[in-house]
């Protein structure tokens, strides 16, 4: 299996495509990029800087990866955008490398869907099956962990952490972190109950449904502070999702997404 670059690409000296890559019309390749087998690269699209891509990875028309970070700080360090294999990175979309400041690396993991538009800031790390959709965008230094959906036009603030298999409804403006399995929406976003259909979607265990409805009751819905909440869920013998999502809440910098309003816990509102 040949490498297929179309006759109006420019790539560098020094870049190393591997097996089954395709460069589309107009697309330009950096000297310091690096693409897995059977990537494919859309019309126009533009990788540069120290960018490494893995296997089977679809990028779009007009897409730009690699570039330097928007940050005032950056002054030439050599930093790095590292991509997994299987994403699907869409039109337009943006993901920029780290900083020295930032640990370096900006990284996003395998089978996530960046949507028309989404933009990645430096030093990004994004787990595994993430959607962005249409114009979501992450300020740096942002953690999004697996499973999670990013609404379209949704903001994240810097630093602020994504928890696993939460969602953000269309347009949230996030300031503080979101709990694994919860759902925020609004500007500040607020928490509006527990991602029940992404969790049945993942297979979850009606018991750990069951135990996640307690805790989020008692977390976020029972008035108490934060320590006692958490003291009190652990009065209870604690199942996987549980723990994971009081070990967040203990560990939250930002802190977390206050409770928007008196929405029920199954609240599922459009991305």
């Amino acid at each position: 299996m040949s490498v297929a670059i179309h006759r109006t690409a420019v790539v560098a000296p020094g870049a190393v495509l591997a097996e089954g890559v395709e460069i589309g019309p107009y697309a330009v390749i950096g000297a310091q990029v690096r693409i897995g087998a059977g990537t494919v690269v859309g019309a126009h699209a533009v990788i540069e800087g120290r960018t490494t891509i893995g296997e089977r990875n679809r990028i779009f028309q007009f897409a730009a990866l690699g570039a330097i970070p928007q940050d005032l700080k950056y002054q030439g360090e050599p930093t790095e955008l590292v991509i997994g294999d299987d994403n699907q990175i869409r039109e337009f979309t943006t993901l920029h490398i780290g900083t020295a400041g930032g640990g370096g690396v900006t990284s996003i993991g395998n089978r996530n869907l960046f949507m028309n538009f989404s933009h990645v800031a430096h030093d990004c790390h994004i787990g595994e099956r993430v959607i962005c959709a249409n114009g979501a965008t992450l300020a740096g230094h942002v953690t999004v962990e697996d499973y999670v959906i990013v609404g379209g036009l949704a903001a994240v603030h810097q630093f602020v952490r994504l928890g696993e298999s939460s969602m953000l409804g269309g347009g949230a403006m996030v300031v503080q972190d979101v709990p694994p399995f919860c759902v925020v929406q609004g500007d500040r976003a607020g928490l509006v109950g527990l991602n029940v259909e992404g969790m049945r979607r993942r297979g979850f265990a009606d018991d750990d449904v069951r135990g996640l409805r307690g805790a989020y009751r008692t977390l976020f819905r029972s008035g108490l502070t934060a320590k006692e909440a958490v003291r009190k869920v652990r009065e209870e013998p604690l199942g996987g999702p549980v723990e994971r999502l009081v070990q967040f809440v203990e560990n939250s910098k930002r802190g977390i997404c206050r409770l928007r309003g008196e929405a029920g816990d199954d609240a599922d509102p459009e991305s």
